[in-house]
């Protein structure tokens, strides 16, 4: 059974940083796809940052050069590496795995979820 424990969330003020954590059981992650995904109050659940077994990542536009996606597999966990935070990054992240493999994984449809960390940005 697969499962995915996402941990690090927080409250922080503009321009702080945050890592946010992934540990996967019941599958190993550079396997398939792997991602982050964000979903703010009243709007849709957004594709953050992938990580393909190719080692391929992709960002969305929004968080390029601020946020990081990272792979650990020795300790089968993924990681979202977040500086220069702003209030519009304040959403509940959730990391995904999709288990098929893929030379990239941008626009992945996942097959598991974890169950999320809140992200909060106020000053």
């Amino acid at each position: 059974q697969v499962q995915l424990v996402e941990s690090g969330g927080g409250s922080v003020q503009p321009g702080g940083s945050l890592t946010l954590s992934c540990v996967a059981s019941g599958y190993t992650i550079s396997n398939g796809c792997m991602g982050w995904f964000r979903q703010a109050p009243g709007k849709g659940r957004e594709e953050v940052a992938t990580f393909a077994s190719s080692g391929v990542v992709s960002y969305t536009d929004s968080v390029k050069g601020r946020f990081t996606i990272a792979r650990v597999s020795d300790k089968n966990t993924l990681y979202l590496i977040m500086h220069f935070l702003r209030p519009e990054d304040t959403a509940m992240y959730y990391c995904a795995a999709k288990l098929s493999d893929s030379y990239r994984c941008v626009g992945m449809v996942a097959d598991y979820w974890g169950q999320g960390t809140q992200v909060t940005v106020t000053s």
